[in-house]
Formats: structure tokens, sequence, C-alpha cells
């Protein structure tokens, strides 16, 4: 089984490949960095991270020649599994707003908006509870009050209630999972959670949708 971690110069994508490989030797899973469309149109499973804003990744990752085609043969036509982290998850919405719309791979419905977090430091950074609010088997194991690592200013709004696996408490919910069909969503940083964001990097590569 291959896993393309997919690189297209939006983040340091040394954590992600260390812990997505540390988990790959439990699970069987050859994880492979990447920039060529062909080896994501192929790829078994996809990872996609982003850091930074949300325009700018949507426009390094279409800077890639054929790199979003790729996706959309590899997670919408054949229905591979696909995990989006930080603003990986984001680029699933239909659009985000910040500094201007610009719009996502629409996924999942919804919209990338402000945190608003009245008295609270924003950007949205550092450990946090997860508060699970359906099963998911990419987070089996994974109980609410667990926590997770976040750095975001923005947060995913999604359209259907039935996306929304996860929040977190940010002067009220902030969205933390989303998922639907073969496509589930993290904005906090899996390779950065230590034991709880290895279990759901395993989960992730185990998981048959």
């Amino acid at each position: 089984m291959r896993v393309a971690l997919v690189d297209y110069d939006s983040g340091n994508l040394h954590s992600a490949e260390k812990a997505f490989a540390l988990m790959g030797r439990e699970t069987g899973a050859e994880v492979v960095v990447t920039s060529d469309p062909d080896v994501v149109a192929r790829a078994d499973r996809v990872v996609l991270p982003g850091d930074g804003a949300f325009p700018a990744c949507r426009a390094a990752l279409d800077a890639v020649p054929g790199m979003v085609e790729a996706l959309q043969a590899a997670v919408a036509a054949r229905a591979v599994p696909f995990m989006g982290i930080c603003v990986g998850m984001q680029m699933l919405a239909e659009v985000g707003h910040e500094y201007h719309d610009t719009p996502g791979l629409g996924w999942i419905g919804g919209e990338i908006e402000a945190i608003d977090a009245p008295g609270l430091k924003v950007p949205h950074m550092g450990w946090n509870d997860l508060a699970i609010l359906r099963p998911h088997p990419v987070l089996e194991g994974v109980a609410t009050g667990d926590h997770a690592y976040f750095v975001h200013s923005w947060q995913f709004r999604v359209t259907d209630p039935a996306d929304l696996l996860a929040t977190a408490d940010y002067g009220g919910p902030v969205t933390a999972v989303v998922g639907r069909g073969n496509i589930v969503g993290c904005q906090f940083h899996p390779e950065k959670s230590q034991a709880v964001g290895l279990r759901i990097i395993g989960n992730f590569l185990r998981w048959r949708p």
C-alpha cells in the first residue's frame, strides 16, 4: 500500500513524513513524499498537508501542473482514502474567505471563516481538548477530552452537520475534524499531537471506507 504525502511547497513536511512513516511501518504502508501528480493519481491513500494562508496554499497547489487533476482522479474518481491536515483540511471546503474569496476543492460543503473568539488570542495555538461528536473509524480509540495540537486563525464551517466529526472549545465550538465518505480532515496537526495523533494516523492507514 502506497501513501502519497503531497509536497507542494506549503509547509514543513518533516514532522508529517516522520509520523506517517512510523505508523506505516506498523501497518505495512509505504509513505512517499511527492510532488509528482502521477504518483498521487496512482496512490492507495493521499495526505494533503498545508500551512499558512488559504489563498497561498491554493495557489501553490494550482502551480503544480496536473496536481489538482491527480487529486480528483484519486480521491473523487477512485475514492481512495484521503486526509487533509490544517489548511489541507480547509481546502476541502467550497470557498475560503481569508484576504479574499478563494475556491476550495469543494469535496465537503462549507466555507472557511475567521475564528470568532472575543477575549481570546487568535491564532488558536497550542493544545486543546477534542469533543467527539460522532464515531468514525479514523477516530477509533480517541475520546472526548483527548488533546490535539492546533495552530490556526480560520476554521471550517460545514454546511451539513453530519460532516462535522469533532470540535474543540475556543470561545465556542471550533471545527476540529470533518469527514464524508472516503475523505477526512483534521484542523489540528496529528503529526504533532503525540499519542493521540499517532493513533489517528494509524487508524487512517488501516481505514477501508
